[in-house]
């Protein structure tokens, strides 16, 4: 009996140590920008940043905190996605 809850602590403890691992791997580095506001629609916020303007897109899930509006000094936090992928292949030397 000792045995078996001795060899079930050891795969619970195992499970949760490769849960942790995973999920430590998957994080993507998040990047932020922040300026006045200086649109917005549903699909969109865009910042000045210094003398550019930066075009972040949002989704309906988009947390946000305070009076989001045009003129409002905001920092967005953001995450680079790959939207398509295009690989060229490549000439084969002689």
């Amino acid at each position: 009996m000792k045995t078996i809850k001795s060899m079930y602590a050891s795969v619970l403890c195992a499970g949760a140590l490769l849960v942790g691992a995973s999920l430590t791997a998957a994080e993507v580095k998040t990047y932020q920008v922040t300026g006045p506001v200086l649109e917005l629609t549903a699909t969109s916020i865009t910042v000045q940043k210094g003398t550019e303007k930066w075009e972040i897109a949002r989704e309906k899930n988009t947390r946000i905190t305070g009076d989001l509006k045009v003129g409002s000094k905001v920092t967005i936090y953001y995450r680079m996605v790959a939207a398509e992928v295009e690989v060229k292949e490549t000439k084969a030397k002689k």
